[in-house]
């Protein structure tokens, strides 16, 4: 059939093969979307909005988990935490701070007001025994986890 259609045509024709990617349409679609939300919602302007929420790395240790959550432009005691066995929970707010220069923002990307992030934890800890550094923006929790939990190395002898 192909030689039929070529031969109608007056030669030969060529097709060019493209490679489907379906993982990077989608994530092409969720940026769109983000974007579009974002707009709706005025998350870029200087609206409050309660939809931003901090960039956490949770880090299995020996003995502790260890939760980084980046939180820039905020204090230390501009933030609410709570741990339970199996989940901590970071709350606090970004404020926009009203300019009072002559001239005005012409574009921010900052994200302002209030966020809520529960983090469930793989691994059940000693919520009594938890302790925080925060330095640069950067909030570091150090939950020791249960003796149950810990990856105790026995020496087995063989005799």
């Amino acid at each position: 059939m192909f030689n039929e259609l070529s031969s109608r045509s007056g030669g030969l024709r060529l097709m060019a093969l493209i490679r489907w990617q379906p993982f990077s349409d989608i994530e092409t679609l969720r940026r769109q979307m983000d974007r579009m939300f974002d707009d709706i919602t005025g998350v870029n302007g200087y609206e409050e909005s309660t939809n931003w929420r901090p960039a956490v790395e949770l880090i299995d240790g020996e003995e502790n988990l260890t939760l980084r959550a980046a939180v820039p432009g905020l204090e230390g005691k501009d933030l609410d935490i709570s741990v339970t066995r199996d989940s901590v929970t970071l709350k606090g707010e970004h404020s926009y701070k009203e300019r009072t220069e002559e001239k005005g923002v012409y574009r921010s990307e900052f994200r302002y007001g209030r966020f809520e992030r529960t983090v469930r934890l793989p691994i059940a800890v000693q919520n009594n025994k938890v302790k925080a550094e925060f330095n640069n923006g950067i909030l570091t929790l150090t939950l020791p986890k249960v003796e149950e939990a810990q990856n105790r190395v026995v020496k087995v002898d063989v005799s």
